[in-house]
């Protein structure tokens, strides 16, 4: 059994930074291009193997060059996958992302190869977690073979879109930030939908919790020099699974996910910012001192 099965996507992330996002219509220039490996899945799934959880991925990609530079990315980390296939004649998934001088970024994707992700009849995992860049059939499918071994289910709602409650009855804690709880129609209407446990992103401000039982919790982010956000969120939904999955309280494994996030917006592109679980530990260390 893993700690951790992610089901997700899986891109190649082409970053410009720009001193300002261009208004509509407009064109600006560009001060550096890079190529990042990365997509939502492949994020969570490596930030929950550097927190220590052993971790498989269920995604697909192309035969393609950035299907393979992914398909190596996760090799190197350590992550299983059995699960991850090849789909001919499919480009693999590419995200196309502005980043600002402040570290903010917009993110257009092309799902290519995500979209033909299905989940496996079977999931023998501690922690399943699912985000929205692959289809909604495929995440329901994960989350009843998860539970049906005893899986705690964690929906990260991004990109946001309306949700059939059959699959919100399957979200044991769902991972929005700001933006997405409010297109889910709140806190309170995901407890009506049966989540027990919300967990609310708020960037530089830190996160919330809220339980179905009426606790709140309020988790400040650690001040720390911002380069770029991308992958933040995916970092913290990562690391949550992978302390969760080692037994922590959901505030206790919130607060380790927030400092790794924290870590996270210090260095550019998503999967490279991930940081390691010794350099999580340090953090928490130096804030508690």
């Amino acid at each position: 059994m893993f700690d951790v099965t992610v089901l997700g996507s899986a891109n190649l992330d082409l970053v410009v930074r720009t001193e300002r996002h261009p208004s509509p219509g407009e064109t600006v220039l560009g001060d550096d291009f890079a190529e990042y490996p990365g997509g939502k899945g492949l994020n969570q799934a490596v930030a929950a193997a550097r927190a220590g959880a052993s971790t498989s991925f269920v995604g697909a990609i192309g035969t393609d060059d950035a299907g393979r530079t992914l398909r190596s990315v996760a090799e190197i980390e350590g992550i299983d996958l059995s699960q991850f296939v090849d789909r001919d004649n499919v480009p693999t998934g590419r995200a196309l992302i502005t980043v600002d001088h402040r570290g903010e970024n917009s993110i257009v994707v092309v799902p290519g190869a995500n979209a033909t992700v299905v989940a496996p009849a079977s999931i023998s995992a501690l922690v399943v977690l699912c985000q929205l860049e692959v289809p909604l059939d495929a995440v329901t499918h994960a989350f009843r073979a998860g539970r049906a071994r005893g899986a705690t289910t964690i929906l990260n709602p991004a990109p946001a879109i309306q949700l059939p409650i059959e699959l919100l009855r399957l979200c044991d804690i769902v991972v929005p930030n700001e933006h997405e709880v409010g297109l889910l129609g709140g806190v309170e209407a995901l407890f009506d939908a049966g989540v027990a446990t919300v967990v609310t992103t708020r960037g530089e401000q830190g996160i919330e919790i809220h339980t179905a039982a009426g606790e709140q919790h309020q988790i400040p982010a650690p001040r720390v020099p911002v380069v770029d956000t991308t992958g933040a969120g995916d970092t913290f939904c990562g690391a949550l699974s992978a302390r969760l999955a080692h037994g922590a309280s959901i505030t206790d494994a919130a607060e380790w996910a927030v400092a790794a996030s924290a870590l996270a917006v210090g260095r550019p592109g998503a999967i490279p910012s991930i940081p390691d679980a010794g350099a999580t530990r340090r953090l928490l260390d130096q804030l508690s001192s």
